[in-house]
């Protein structure tokens, strides 16, 4: 039987079976470890799934009206096919195929480091490896090695940590969620669930091949090497809520559906060969309790491993992802809410937008009249991704290109070949909108002003590289004074660390989910929310 190859990739070297009907985009997913950007899931209309055919094009279907259409607009060039869309009609010969569109993504693996007094769940007892349950998981073998792992819609980051000593082992770990060929945001990912037969488990099983993928690479650097995911005993795993009960093959539909509430928010704790995780089989992969709608155990994290929790000046914790958090209070009081925020400002849903891969402008300003720009890696520009998003409306702002409605009055371009629309333009405000009403809403629900916060901490990549100034100037962040700005870097894995590490932050984090309160602000204030939204999306 011909196979489907992909030269650019390990995994897709040995290639795939063709199988009659599929797309190549389902190719892709059955072969795992090729990265494509599939925004739409699969529907045919983002048109960022391009491939070239080196061999076997004849082997394919003809174009589809989603392919033409894009070819109408010169977005697609003839001999290029949607991944997503060309089917396999013969599979008499192999079919080569490349991605040209695609460049290594640039993924936050740092974080502050929060200190705790180490009391794993696991512990050498004699010569044997116990867990606290009393349950015994083997023989002491020259160490005993926990895992934390944040799942991101976009991303995954791993760390190993020595549960002996509370070090950790080697270099952060992170690669892109392989989930994302089913769409790059969790509705298109829940859809596929309900849609496809066996479509949970495809994604569960991708998300877990993308950990051990990522492990098995890791492990070939390690002095030692050798045996080392077999002393991994203990594992903690954070996400949103889509991306944790994903991880475990549970049910995501409601999540889909309104109120867009998980079945179950409790904490989840299974062995890891139930899932398929390659450390040892008999370790223990805890979830951590979600906080409710799509605010999960990653929001939760961030509330651990920042301690705001115990503090008791006010703060405010924004994590602007693929899906935006914010949580704001203390120890006497802590509010939440969530929405979906940042597929614009991840440079998706806009026309020049990319993630951060290779190429990707990450800082801009005008100088002289000239675009002056950076991007990841030093390469030539391929789009602009979210904090280079953030430099581009302030700039445009500042120096008259754009008015104070988020009016231009032609496209601005502002690179080789990149341009920005009004209608790129109107879905990033619409975005920052809604991120700025909720924490404009759960300030005033907690009885302050924006002054008053005594702390703002920006968790996940965004927050890290997006500049401060710039944000505050098109009206994404509240003009506080800048001193009280944190960067946290990966909120969501220094929590998930501190879970490993400690079973009190573990009791806290449970205690936590049953107490804090997970608010809808759009529900609380009814027709009048849009107005809200409305007043934020031009500038002040």
């Amino acid at each position: 039987m011909a196979k489907m190859y992909f030269p650019q990739y390990a995994r897709g070297r040995g290639g795939v079976e063709l199988r009659c009907g599929q797309t190549v985009l389902q190719h892709i997913r059955r072969i795992g470890g090729v990265e494509i950007d599939s925004d739409c899931g699969g529907r045919g209309d983002c048109g960022r799934d391009v491939i070239r055919l080196e061999r076997g094009a004849a082997s394919l279907g003809p174009a589809t009206a989603a392919e033409l259409h894009l070819l109408g607009r010169d977005k697609l060039e003839r001999g290029q096919r949607l991944a997503c869309q060309a089917e396999v009609a013969d599979t008499g010969q192999d079919i080569h195929v490349f991605i040209p569109n695609f460049g290594k993504y640039t993924v936050l693996s740092e974080y502050a480091r929060t200190e705790v007094e180490l009391d794993p769940c696991v512990r050498r007892l004699g010569k044997r490896v116990m867990h606290d349950s009393g349950r015994e998981l083997g023989p002491y073998r020259d160490g005993i090695y926990g895992l934390a792992i944040d799942i991101g819609t976009t991303t995954l980051v791993l760390q190993v940590v020595d549960l002996e000593n509370g070090e950790n082992v080697g270099t952060t770990m992170a690669c892109k969620n392989p989930q994302i060929a089913y769409g790059n945001e969790v509705i298109s990912r829940i859809g596929y669930t309900i849609d496809h037969p066996g479509g949970l488990s495809e994604l569960q099983e991708s998300v877990v091949e993308g950990i051990n993928q990522s492990l098995a690479e890791w492990e070939k650097l390690l002095p030692a090497g050798d045996g080392m995911m077999e002393r991994i005993y203990e594992v903690v795993l954070v996400g949103n809520s889509t991306m944790r009960d994903l991880a475990f093959g549970r049910d995501v539909s409601s999540l889909g559906l309104i109120p867009f509430e998980a079945g179950d928010t409790s904490a989840i704790s299974c062995q890891a060969a139930e899932i398929g995780l390659h450390v040892h089989p008999k370790a223990r992969v805890y979830g951590p309790p979600l906080i409710g709608g799509h605010a999960g155990s990653d929001c939760l994290a961030d509330i651990i491993a920042t301690g705001l929790y115990e503090s008791d000046e006010v703060g405010m914790i924004i994590d602007i992802g693929t899906n935006g958090e914010v949580v704001i209070g203390n120890r006497h009081k802590l509010l939440t809410a969530s929405c979906a925020a940042g597929g614009a400002y991840e440079g998706y849903q806009i026309s020049c937008g990319v993630g951060a891969i290779e190429g990707a402008i990450t800082r801009f300003e005008i100088e002289n009249g000239r675009g002056c720009y950076a991007t990841l890696g030093d390469k030539h520009p391929v789009g602009v991704c979210g904090s280079g998003v953030i430099d581009l409306l302030a700039e445009m702002l500042n120096h008259g290109i754009m008015d104070r409605r988020a009016r231009i009055q032609k496209d601005y371009c502002f690179a080789d070949g990149l341009c920005i629309s009004q209608e790129d333009i109107n879905q990033l405000i619409i975005a920052k909108a809604g991120l700025r009403t909720d924490q404009d809403l759960l300030i005033r629900y907690c009885g302050l002003q924006a002054a008053e916060l005594d702390r703002i901490y920006l968790a996940g990549a965004f927050g890290n590289f997006l500049n401060v100034d710039n944000a505050m100037a098109i009206g994404l962040l509240p003009r506080i004074d800048k001193d009280r700005i944190i960067r946290f870097g990966n909120g969501a894995l220094a929590g998930a660390r501190v879970m490993l590490c400690s079973k009190a932050r573990r009791g806290d984090a449970e205690r936590l989910s049953r107490i804090l309160t997970h608010l809808k602000p759009n529900e609380i204030e009814g027709a009048g929310f849009q107005y809200l939204v409305a007043e934020n999306i031009y500038f002040e």
